[in-house]
């Protein structure tokens, strides 16, 4: 069977490849956990798209999806797709404001929202948006008189299926160079930028990823990371579906821990957040323990990681270093592996970074993550890791048909079927961001190694040059000290400036209780972050993880801030990127307080 060349055609091709299994999604109902099978996905698409139909929707329309993951997104999409439309996702996280600018800027004619709070949003931005013609809602109590429930608009589609009999070969007309839908990219900066994503950019991108793992069709998955945004898209919602895995919907991101166990993946797509937390829970577990605990898991840690040492370089494992990680899984490991249901066989990171210590922690744990490397603009996978080319700190080599060069600035630059047709209705930044030769500037620093393996610095933009010309590259040194069970989160700073610092986010529950441990008077957390004790203890903590640093690299001082950064404050990004500049300008005045006093001995 050739490869599909569009997203119909993956559709299509994966009915016929795995309509026999029992479930393709499966999704949380009042406590149980029930599922379509492909049939039943198949009969709902055909049924929303020909809704969609009824409603005068055609080829080259804009249809929104503001939603939650579940399986009406899923239905949603491919509806569109079928119908030759163009979908335009929408972070439900998106205040309304932001998500009028993309309605407007897309020329959204429909949109599907998920919950009563979602279309709250859409009244309140509605009169603005006269294009917006239909509003489709997700749950059942998220009606009203000028919406269209979701179970309606696929009973009309139901019912109008014999005026069209030739909607199969109608949505098989659609071709690789055809938009397939336009996704807004949050960015640190300026308005949302739309990605238009061609169904050749994203199906060529799912077949060479396919190509590059091992599935067998036996593979289930918990889809958590918001499927508005193009890595979960590609990699948890038409890879899977394209592998034959069965796809389970998170209740909601508290809800994972616990349906990780219920679900038993054996596959999934997660941020480094993710990791770094669950790392960290691991390791609060261990440490809190009894001496003998601490001592256990601090040998099971050593002696797994001195076996990923061997096992990444295809050396043969000495005989005792083997007993050695044997002992280590059974005693430690194992417990890690039910944690994630058991049935584990590798997770596959992307979004930012990822701390190459934690990597190997989870490699050792018998639990390999797969980093890879890629943008919303490059549909999105420019390279990833593979069990055949591994190689920790890197984000493996490039992917089958893209192309990767590194430009003379050191800038990560890339060409092929995955890059992106433009930005909708930016002709300027189009250009600036793809050159005439077709290469696509990623805005990333990184190299490529002897191996072939990209290695990921910085973003470009995010260097830190300082007064004295020095060149930072920050993203390494937060990953460094987010590794701190005391840190939450960190941001470093100091671009033109004598020195750097960092804006760090102290885990106030364990530095309370650190607190109270010291027995120092503590009346809330601003207060306690002003103690001289706590300060000192963050200072050490945080230079613990930096001291393989050039001392120019390291933070000469550090501002404790009492709460984490978030998408509501404006300092994260929908995908949990921080705005470095939103944070600096947020914490200007303190900054600057920290800048004017005397400079730090060690500076």
């Amino acid at each position: 069977m050739p490869d599909p060349r569009t997203l119909n055609e993956l559709f299509f091709t994966t009915l016929q490849r795995f309509g026999s299994k029992p479930a393709a999604v499966r999704f949380k109902q009042s406590g149980r956990w029930l599922s379509f099978t492909h049939a039943e996905l198949q009969e709902r698409v055909v049924n929303a798209s020909l809704g969609f139909r009824e409603l005068g929707l055609g080829p080259g329309d804009r249809i929104a999806i503001l939603s939650e993951n579940r399986p009406e997104w899923a239905v949603a999409d491919f509806a569109t797709l079928l119908l030759r439309a163009v979908d335009v996702p929408i972070y439900p996280t998106l205040p309304a404001k932001q998500i009028e600018y993309i309605l407007r800027d897309s020329g959204a004619a429909a949109i599907c929202v998920s919950t009563a709070a979602q279309l709250a949003k859409i009244r309140e931005i509605r009169p603005g948006l006269p294009g917006l013609r239909s509003v489709i809602t997700l749950d059942r109590d998220a009606t009203g008189p000028d919406v269209m429930p979701f179970s309606d608009l696929m009973s009309c589609g139901r019912k109008a299926l014999p005026r069209y009999p030739e909607w199969e070969m109608e949505a098989r007309e659609v071709q690789p160079d055809d938009l397939a839908t336009l996704i807004y990219t949050s960015g640190t900066t300026g308005d949302p930028k739309g990605v238009m994503l061609t169904h050749g950019n994203i199906t060529s991108n799912v077949v060479a990823s396919a190509n590059a793992f091992a599935f067998d069709g036996r593979d289930e998955t918990l889809s958590f990371l918001p499927l508005s945004h193009i890595f979960e898209r590609m990699a948890g919602h038409y890879l899977m579906f394209y592998a034959g895995a069965t796809i389970a919907y998170a209740t909601n991101l508290d809800a994972v821990a616990a349906e990780m166990v219920e679900v038993r993946p054996t596959v999934m797509t997660a941020v480094p957040r993710f990791y770094e937390k669950l790392y960290g829970r691991v390791l609060d577990a261990a440490m809190s323990g009894s001496a003998l605990k601490q001592r256990v898991f601090l040998w099971a840690r050593k002696s797994g990681e001195a076996w990923v040492d061997y096992a990444l370089a295809k050396r043969q494992v000495p005989a005792g270093l083997a007993l050695r990680r044997r002992i280590a899984e059974k005693l430690v490991f194992r417990k890690l592996q039910q944690r994630t249901g058991g049935r584990l066989r590798f997770f596959i990171s992307g979004g930012a970074p990822l701390n190459p210590d934690i990597a190997k922690f989870f490699h050792a744990a018998g639990l390999p993550i797969l980093e890879g490397y890629g943008l919303t603009e490059t549909s999105p996978v420019i390279s990833v890791n593979t069990f055949e080319h591994l190689k920790l700190g890197t984000v493996g080599p490039p992917i089958s048909g893209v192309e990767v060069k590194i430009a003379e600035d050191g800038e990560i630059l890339t060409r092929g079927p995955h890059v992106m047709v433009g930005y909708y209705n930016k002709p300027e930044a189009t250009r600036e961001a793809i050159d005439p030769e077709g290469w696509f500037h990623t805005g990333d620093i990184g190299l490529l190694d002897a191996e072939g393996m990209l290695k990921i610095t910085d973003r470009k933009k995010d260097l830190i040059v300082t007064a004295g010309g020095k060149n930072i590259a920050p993203q390494p040194i937060e990953n460094m000290v987010k590794t701190s069970k005391f840190v939450l989160n960190a941001v470093m700073l100091g671009d033109k400036r004598k020195f750097p610092i960092m804006l760090v986010v102290p885990n106030l529950e364990r530095l309370k209780a650190w607190a109270a441990h010291k027995k120092l008077a503590v009346s809330n957390d601003a207060s306690m972050l002003q103690l001289p004790e706590v300060q000192e203890k963050m200072d050490r903590e945080v230079r613990k993880t930096l001291r393989d640093l050039a001392q120019y690299e390291a933070p000469k001082k550090l501002l404790l801030l009492p709460q984490d950064f978030s998408i509501e404050g404006g300092e994260l990004t929908p995908k949990l990127s921080v705005k470095r500049r939103v944070v600096e300008m947020h914490y200007a005045a303190q900054i600057e307080r920290l800048y004017a006093e005397p400079d730090p001995a060690h500076a």
